[in-house]
């Protein structure tokens, strides 16, 4: 199992680390830091989030995609690849090669349907042909 190396004390010192470093980001840290009240709060949720992920624990309660559609206007593709940019190095640094390609991988698979989700739309069919004849 993916996730034999991944245990909840490791995913609560990994979510704070790879947080502060998201929010010193220039790129992506003014729209975190302008979208979190409470920081400590936060961390808990994303730590009970992983945890579900990655143990299966059920912790987390919540939707990532309506925090996430809150915030649409000031989000590009782009963010998500620099999110996991700080997450590849952050979990290479912490974690077993084998916990961090599991993390790193459902990372992925998380910003690819977010990014769907945000940012996918299918063309007019009409529009697409040229209009109506």
């Amino acid at each position: 199992m993916e996730s034999d190396e991944i245990d909840e004390a490791g995913l609560e010192r990994l979510i704070p680390l790879f947080y502060e470093r998201v929010r010193a980001d220039a790129e992506i840290g003014p729209i975190f830091n302008d979208a979190v009240a409470d920081w400590p709060g936060h961390l808990d949720r994303l730590v009970a989030f992983w945890s579900s992920v990655m143990l299966t624990s059920g912790r987390y309660k919540g939707s990532p995609m309506a925090a996430h559609l809150k915030h649409r206007s000031r989000i590009t593709p782009a963010m998500f690849d620099r999110w996991l940019t700080i997450w590849t190095a952050t979990t290479d640094e912490l974690m077993s090669a084998r916990a961090a390609a599991a993390l790193q991988n459902k990372a992925a698979r998380i910003a690819e349907s977010l990014g769907l989700a945000l940012f996918f739309r299918l063309e007019d069919p009409v529009a697409a042909r040229g209009g109506i004849n």
